[in-house]
């Protein structure tokens, strides 16, 4: 538990033995009995007892739990409740033991613990309402007028505390929303519940609103999705905050606001890890990540620490991604064994040499070369590090014995029309050939696009707004599919215990989404309005790109999993004799110019057809 909250929750306990104390000396005097009941030294020793009955019982309560600083009349209830309870326990206990009190003692000293532990949190919260309110450098013109959706609890902290002047909820909470018609016309803090959310856009311009913060978590997908929309309608800027009920009670005390993402607007639900289901090959393993420091492959870590690896090697050929990494993972989990090596899967003694040293149980094959544009210019480094660097890998983890070998793949290996993409494809023709012999349990997993990796299409459009645009779209019906990089990690590594050797997973990803309404998204986001604020231009299909992404290509149909987000790809086998051949035709072709590169790559992938399209 955190320091601070501890010597917080000790100071409390303190102040409320010390207030049992007060309140039976002052009930005492106030009823003209203190001599009768102070008659001997034994009465201070029966009073520690009531003390700790009181705590006791505030315990039970979880009062010691709560976050004072934004208490309400619901806490002050539970005080309520709590101090009676306990002065019934206490009196009924000292008489048990034969310790007469007079009844009007009880009953008075209970309604000054009442009054006095209620104060005693009171004065927790107004201290730490000045403190934040003097430690705020904001003006008047920094909070912004701002509209709450939702008046449950999330909402109440975020009126309360943008009252305060909380630098960590910037803004004037001037109205709220919410589809409990039962509390239309109430109010709270002084904020009025003026509508429903179907009321959003009417009352942004009739309250002259700046900002809205949703702070509707427990909603539904569907809900969420339709209020960012009647949200994104509007010019303001979008904010949120998670649901206060998840977190611990530090993360409540510097809970903040933060922008509504892309991945808000998609509204995919939260896939959560089966431990359970991958604990039998991560837990207590060594587990090797290539690629680790990537935007995929940092994130393979992240979620593999979760479930109890002894050691993760991370390999890389950048380090400075790899070493922070490193410092992430340590912070967290001292527990386990985190190291990083340097080097590229092109290098097969760098690679031979790693295994031959830590002998990884389960083995993440993230490294690879993704950017289709770059990939078309240099499609020999393509072949180099996407095939010969997988092969290196594979090869590997069968000589030296892994246990389990999961394959990054990606939707453009499905009929491909780009070199990244065939290339990507022949890594899972790779993977199947050695899944036929190996005692490694081969296998590969397919996803499309995830929100925010590096070099993708998200934080490229960012950067442009932020500068004021264009955002530039190449078509304006180019679709991709998307998820986040937490999840597509999660998927994977919950595909990886599924394997029996040889399969292609592929991941649900939810529908397929428009770029340009993507980029739209992102402006409104912001508060501004796409083609008046920010221009959108189309620049036209680059080389290789495809105007729609697929999962399956044409032969290939999907069989159900356990898990209802991961499915297994059948199609016709590939002719795994042809394979060694392929890739020897390849190796010769990285010596070759780049045109007979991508001619004998073409011959090797019978699915891919070069696709040169012009901006």
């Amino acid at each position: 538990m955190d320091a601070h909250i501890t010597k917080r929750t000790a100071l409390l306990l303190l102040l409320d033995i010390v207030a049992t104390y007060a309140a039976y000396w002052l009930a005492s005097l106030l009823t003209a009995v203190e001599d009768e009941v102070f008659v001997n030294n034994e009465i201070f020793f029966m009073l520690g007892i009531l003390a700790l009955i009181n705590v006791a019982v505030l315990g039970l309560f979880r009062l010691y739990n709560n976050l004072w600083e934004y208490a309400s009349v619901d806490e002050a209830i539970q005080i309520m409740f709590a101090v009676v309870l306990s002065t019934l326990i206490g009196a009924v206990f000292l008489w048990i033991i034969d310790v007469r009190l007079p009844i009007r003692v009880f009953f008075v000293s209970c309604f000054l613990l009442i009054f006095f532990m209620g104060g005693i949190r009171l004065i927790f919260r107004v201290m730490r309402q000045k403190k934040r309110a003097l430690g705020s450098a904001q003006r008047a013109c920094d909070r912004p007028r701002t509209l709450i959706v939702g008046a449950g609890e999330t909402g109440s902290l975020a009126i309360g505390r943008m009252a305060s002047k909380d630098p960590l909820m910037p803004g004037v909470a001037v109205v709220a929303t919410d589809d409990d018609v039962s509390k239309r016309g109430s109010r709270i803090h002084g904020v009025k519940v003026a509508g429903t959310t179907e009321d959003i856009v009417d009352l942004v311009e009739r309250y002259d609103i700046e900002q809205i913060v949703v702070a509707i978590p427990s909603a539904s997908l569907e809900e969420r999705k339709r209020i960012y929309g009647e949200c994104t309608k509007t010019e303001c800027k979008l904010r949120t905050l998670p649901n206060i009920r998840e977190l611990s009670l530090d993360e409540i005390g510097d809970v903040r606001l933060r922008d509504v993402d892309v991945a808000d607007l998609l509204g995919r639900e939260e896939i959560i890890l089966n431990t359970r289901a991958v604990s039998g090959y991560i837990a207590g393993e060594t587990v090797l990540v290539t690629g680790g420091g990537g935007s995929i492959g940092s994130e393979l870590a992240r979620q593999l620490c979760k479930v109890a690896p002894a050691r993760i090697v991370v390999f890389d050929i950048y380090e400075n991604d790899a070493y922070m990494l490193r410092n992430e993972l340590l912070s967290e989990y001292d527990d386990i064994d985190v190291i990083i090596e340097i080097g590229s899967v092109c290098d097969e003694a760098r690679v031979a040499e790693v295994f031959a040293k830590y002998r990884p149980g389960a083995v993440f094959h993230a490294a690879a070369h993704k950017h289709v544009p770059l990939m078309e210019a240099c499609p020999r480094e393509a072949l180099h590090n996407n095939v010969f660097g997988t092969l290196n890998v594979v090869k590997a983890a069968d000589a030296y014995g892994a246990a389990r070998f999961i394959f990054i793949s990606t939707d453009k290996a499905v009929n491909p029309t780009s070199v990244m993409g065939a290339t990507k494809r022949m890594g899972e023709m790779i993977m199947q050939y050695y899944a036929r012999t190996s005692k490694t349990i081969f296998s590969a997993v397919r996803f499309g696009n995830v929100l925010g990796s590096n070099g993708s299409v998200i934080p490229v459009f960012q950067r442009q707004i932020a500068a004021g645009g264009p955002v530039t779209v190449t078509h304006p019906e180019i679709e991709r599919f998307f998820m986040t990089i937490p999840e597509a990690s999660r998927l994977v590594i919950q595909a990886g215990g599924m394997a029996h050797g040889g399969e292609i997973f592929i991941l649900d990803m939810g529908e397929p989404v428009k770029i340009v309404d993507l980029a739209k998204g992102l402006i409104q986001l912001q508060g501004l309005v796409p083609d008046v604020d920010v221009k959108i231009t189309f620049t036209g299909l680059r080389d290789g790109e495809k105007m729609y992404e697929e999962l399956l290509m044409d032969e290939e149909s999907t069989l159900p999993t356990d898990n209802k987000s991961i499915m297994i790809s059948t199609g016709q086998e590939i002719s795994y004799d042809e394979v060694a051949a392929k890739l020897d035709e390849l190796e010769g072709a990285i010596g070759k110019t780049d045109e007979e590169a991508v001619r004998i790559l073409e011959e090797a992938v019978p699915t891919y057809r070069h696709t040169k399209n012009c901006a």
